[in-house]
């Protein structure tokens, strides 16, 4: 086995076909991913992979974070693994635990603590991970299977799919190309500071990703132009998409439902384009009541529990 810490040792041939090939596959565990958080300088990126029999078999992409000025920072910092470690479906034990056994010994002295959000289900290595010292957290999420379009309005609460089409009567439309990023963020910080209270990347991350090949935006317009809401999904391939930031101005255009109409129309998108797939990106956790879980659950999605 040969364990290997830095991107330039990683043949990209060889993680491709990884990302192609393992059941836990995520955008979040791909070269774009690594190469997009190091490129932000509020953040540190990292990668570890490991080899058997030169075989790329498991890969780890995440960054570290903190929050606040430099004190705070200090005593914040955490190591956030999105989408859970890149596995093949054959990795060994032993494989599986040189990898995050490294993981800890890098991580160590430079974070709190270290966090998978699983995106797929890890239940076959979850032994492993609690050798390895990680205590298990039961997380919800929905999945959506897009891959069958026709159906993908039929599984969707039908008070939901009054509300879009009483949206659309009113005069709502969606912005694709030359989105309104700068009107997106303004709607989404408002949002983060008065209702989810937890710090937002600054608006040059979500600027740069109106550039990125693997990132749309669906900015929701009223009849006027004026923008209210949208979503900014992400791509792994044609495969899975990822509801990454969705807003709306919820209550102010109460009859034009501009959070509903953001998802609605992404996962549109994913179905009309060939996707098997539309991931949510989380619903809380099973001890809590929450209001988001309960939004998303009425586009007819599957609840699943991957855990963290």
């Amino acid at each position: 086995m040969t364990l290997l810490t830095q991107y330039s040792q990683i043949d990209p041939a060889a993680w491709d076909n990884l990302l192609r090939k393992s059941s836990v596959a995520s955008w979040f565990q791909s070269p774009d991913a690594f190469l997009f958080f190091s490129s932000l300088n509020f953040m540190e990126a990292f990668v570890v992979a490991v080899t058997e029999e030169d075989e790329l078999l498991g890969l780890t992409v995440g960054y570290i974070q903190g929050d606040g000025a430099r004190l705070k920072q200090m005593l914040s910092r955490r190591a956030i693994i999105v989408g859970g470690p890149l596995l093949a479906d054959e990795i060994s034990d032993e494989a599986l635990a040189l990898m995050l056994i490294s993981l800890k010994k890098q991580l160590s002295r430079r974070c709190i603590y270290i966090e998978t959000r699983n995106l797929n289900d890890y239940s076959c290595w979850k032994k492993k991970f609690e050798t390895c010292g990680f205590s298990y957290v039961p997380h919800y999420n929905f999945h959506i299977d897009v891959s069958e379009g026709e159906l993908v309005d039929k599984r969707m609460d039908k008070s939901r799919r009054r509300r879009i089409r009483r949206a659309t009567e009113n005069g709502v439309n969606i912005s694709c190309e030359n989105p309104d990023i700068k009107g997106f963020y303004d709607i989404l910080a408002n949002l983060y500071r008065t209702k989810i209270h937890k710090p937002l990347p600054p608006f040059s991350m979500f600027e740069q990703l109106g550039k990125m090949p693997y990132a749309k935006y669906f900015i929701v317009k009223d009849s006027q132009g004026k923008t209210i809401g949208g979503q900014l999904i992400l791509m792994l391939y044609q495969q899975v998409a990822y509801a990454w930031y969705c807003c709306g101005l919820d209550k102010e255009c109460h009859d034009l439902y501009p959070s509903i109409m953001a998802n609605y129309t992404a996962i549109r998108y994913a179905a009309d384009n060939g996707f098997e797939r539309y991931d949510m990106m989380g619903a809380g956790t099973p001890k809590e009541d929450y209001g988001v879980r309960d939004f998303k659950a009425q586009f007819g999605g599957t609840l699943v529990e991957h855990g963290r």
